[in-house]
């Protein structure tokens, strides 16, 4: 009987995975206009500053910054969606997963508050705009 329920928690918990995968899967197929793995990559010490001090800044709603605090943590975090190990893919979750963070914080902050905290170049404010799934950059790039 013990092995009856360990069984079915283990095929929920890995059928939540399948479905989670799915999901990543769909989004990165409706949204190919998102940068590539290697942008993506050589923007991140930017993008972690950036998340850093959107979370950090009080004027944001605290949903917001709720969401981007989970974010570092997932981020930051030993344990993943995809294993890191596994090429292509186990970083294409990361990537993925920000874009999606960053389209919500975009659509309640506004490019600007993206702009303000953004401290790469401004071809690098657009890159993540693009990413977030907005063309174009604000006026404010650079500064913070």
């Amino acid at each position: 009987m013990l092995w009856e329920s360990v069984a079915g928690v283990v095929a929920g918990i890995l059928l939540a995975y399948a479905v989670l995968l799915f999901l990543l899967w769909l989004y990165a197929r409706r949204h190919p206009e998102t940068v590539t793995l290697k942008e993506a990559l050589r923007m991140l010490p930017d993008l972690l500053r950036l998340i850093r001090r959107l979370a950090e800044d009080r004027t944001l709603a605290l949903g917001i910054r709720v969401r981007l605090v989970l974010l570092l943590a997932y981020l930051l975090s030993p344990i993943d969606l995809v294993p890191d190990f596994i090429p292509v893919i186990g970083y294409a979750d990361d990537a993925i997963i920000v874009a999606m963070v960053l389209r919500s914080v975009l659509r309640r902050a506004g490019p600007d508050a993206l702009g303000r905290h953004w401290p790469g170049t401004p071809a690098g404010l657009e890159i993540v705009l693009k990413a977030a799934g907005r063309p174009g950059t604000p006026g404010t790039a650079g500064a913070a």
